[in-house]
């Protein structure tokens, strides 16, 4: 039964990685299921898409920058976090898995992360060999013990050429599993 995202707030962050071009079509689907989307993009994840894009996708404002005069005036960062109904990183990059396992603050995503008192969701997404490294599956252990939820990754073919597990899963794929989350 597909559930309705009526009335949930998603707080979506996007980090470095090919995978990035996916999360617009993740905002897309959000909002045909009736959820709102804000999104805060990573200096890495604006790099594969721009902070216009997704602004005009989601109806909002994307928030990039930790050191906003006007945003961090109001605590941008708390206020992100506590007004979704759900946290949702995608894609959610090693570099990104690692600084929430081990507590880093020092940019919005992780600042906004740090300080999250909402169910997180993430869709990691990077090469096989990354995702295969002994540091990445101690930061997901970390980060499972501490409640944080995981759809993908997926095998296949990689940017890099090469092919194994570390495809982001697919934005349907990412939908449901916020709709069983927030449901």
């Amino acid at each position: 039964m597909i559930q309705t995202l009526e009335n949930k707030s998603i707080l979506l962050i996007i980090s470095g990685g090919i995978a990035a071009y996916k999360s617009l079509e993740l905002i897309r689907l959000i909002r045909k299921s009736g959820g709102a989307v804000r999104a805060v993009l990573t200096k890495g994840g604006a790099q594969f898409v721009t902070p216009l894009s997704v602004s005009a996708l989601c109806e909002e404002k994307a928030y990039t920058d930790l050191w906003s005069l006007k945003d961090e005036t109001e605590m941008g960062h708390i206020r992100l976090s506590r007004e979704a109904n759900l946290i949702v990183i995608a894609p959610a990059s090693a570099d990104l898995l690692a600084k929430m396992a081990n507590g880093f603050a020092d940019d919005l995503a992780s600042t906004t992360l740090l300080a999250a008192n909402t169910p997180i969701l993430i869709a990691p997404a990077m090469n096989h060999m990354m995702w295969e490294n002994a540091a990445t599956r101690d930061n997901l252990a970390k980060l499972k013990d501490r409640g944080v939820s995981m759809v993908g990754p997926n095998e296949g073919d990689m940017a890099c050429g090469e092919y194994g597990m570390g495809r982001m899963a697919e934005p349907e794929e990412i939908l449901e599993a916020i709709q069983s989350t927030t449901s």
